[in-house]
């Protein structure tokens, strides 16, 4: 998505987040953020990595990463393995048990989210899982990837937004991989403009950031008078590192507090956006499902599609009425395996009808007898049925007089 073209010398960020390494794609930029104590550690990760993925006799050939593009393990920019490296040889060789799933809390856990340091997924991720290991990772589907290949023991990566809605591309890769929601959690969002130190408003042309943080600042922009471009990256603290790095005068960017701090850029407007009840809503990811419980409120996910068309939508939302099982989520994306359905009527023509799949949440436990008992009437309507996960509600208190506060303390 990053097409911004800096039109000043670059300068050299010198902070502790830009000497490390982060998860990226072939062609994409390998910014920042360590996933091991030290690059011996990381480098003996990628190995046992690589005798998982491809056979012995192919170890010294290049092996799938973490993207599924063919890139090999070089596209990291790590220092190739070697054998004569004493430093390396020097550690304890890792085991089947160093690959072996963290605790569900703890220093140990590594969880993957998409962005950089200073993101709004960082922060959601040291909310879910407190003195975790925090992986970036530069798009959604490296995330998703990290786990799948044990880079990553969770990742947390948002799904819906109060004010700027739903974020489709993670709801298509739910249905794409194999991975199982364990849980979620809700975050405040705080949202500031920022530039570099000495900048002033009236001198600024654009304003960029992810397009969530874009659209839920809207109506604020428009109202400090800034007659600017927006442009969208790939996320917010993104933004406010392209910023420093390329040392741009003439571009604010919307990030957390966090992010100016991190990148040395000073705030020019606190809480820019247009309600101060700004939630968005992340969910937390595993190779493997937890138990479901009753002890406490469990929400669970599903989706599912029917070969017919949505005719059958109101049977499956009748099937959780009749239970009293409250829905908090249906989102329709379009069904990418048969996306047009053809309906030939002699007297009137050819009818094409968009195919989707239905995403739902609802208030309950697959524990509990009426959420089976609705699955299983579900089950019955529809072609396709598969459930994401059934996990614990975030009950987390709080209010939007402490937003700002509060995701301050999540960024730490």
């Amino acid at each position: 998505m990053r097409t911004l073209l800096p039109s000043h010398t670059p300068a050299t960020v010198t902070t502790a987040a830009r000497r490390r390494h982060i998860i990226h794609c072939a062609g994409k930029r390998s910014d920042s953020f360590s996933i091991g104590s030290s690059i011996s550690d990381w480098q003996s990760s990628c190995a046992i990595l690589s005798s998982k993925v491809v056979s012995q006799e192919q170890s010294d050939s290049l092996i799938s990463a973490v993207n599924n593009n063919g890139a090999g393990i070089s596209d990291l920019n790590l220092v190739p393995f070697n054998n004569n490296n004493k430093s390396i040889q020097s550690k304890k060789p890792l085991s089947i048990s160093d690959l072996s799933p963290a605790p569900m809390h703890g220093s140990n856990l590594r969880v993957a989210y998409q962005g950089v340091p200073g993101a709004y997924s960082e922060a959601a991720a040291g909310k879910a899982y407190p003195n975790c290991q925090a992986i970036p990772c530069d798009q959604f589907e490296v995330a998703f990837q990290a786990v799948e290949l044990w880079i990553a023991d969770r990742a947390v990566l948002p799904v819906e937004n109060s004010l700027g809605g739903s974020i489709h591309r993670n709801y298509d890769l739910l249905l794409r991989h194999r991975l199982h929601i364990v849980g979620e959690v809700q975050l405040p969002v705080h949202h500031c403009l920022m530039a570099l130190p000495g900048v002033r408003k009236e001198f600024l042309t654009r304003v960029i950031s992810h397009p969530q943080g874009l659209a839920q600042c809207e109506h604020t922009l428009t109202k400090l008078g800034l007659n600017v471009a927006r442009e969208a990256v790939d996320d917010t603290a993104g933004a406010a590192e392209f910023i420093a790095a390329n040392n741009i005068r003439d571009t604010a960017a919307i990030a957390s507090a966090h992010a100016a701090e991190i990148y040395g850029l000073e705030i020019l407007e606190d809480g820019i956006q247009d309600d101060a009840s700004n939630v968005t809503r992340f969910v937390m990811l595993a190779r493997e499902p937890i138990i479901p419980r009753t002890d406490r409120p469990f929400k669970t996910s599903i989706v599912f599609a029917h070969e017919k068309g949505t005719c059958v939508l109101f049977k499956v939302l009748s099937a959780f009425a009749f239970r009293n099982i409250s829905l908090t989520k249906i989102e329709s994306r379009p069904n990418h395996n048969v996306p047009i359905r053809l309906v030939d009527e002699a007297s009137v023509g050819t009818a094409k009808h968009f195919e989707y799949m239905f995403y739902i949440d609802f208030e309950a436990s697959m524990a509990e007898p009426r959420a089976q008992n609705a699955l299983a009437e579900v089950q019955e309507f529809t072609s396709f049925l598969r459930v994401l996960g059934s996990y614990p509600m975030d009950m987390t208190s709080w209010s939007p007089s402490s937003s700002s506060s509060s995701s301050s303390t999540f960024s730490l």
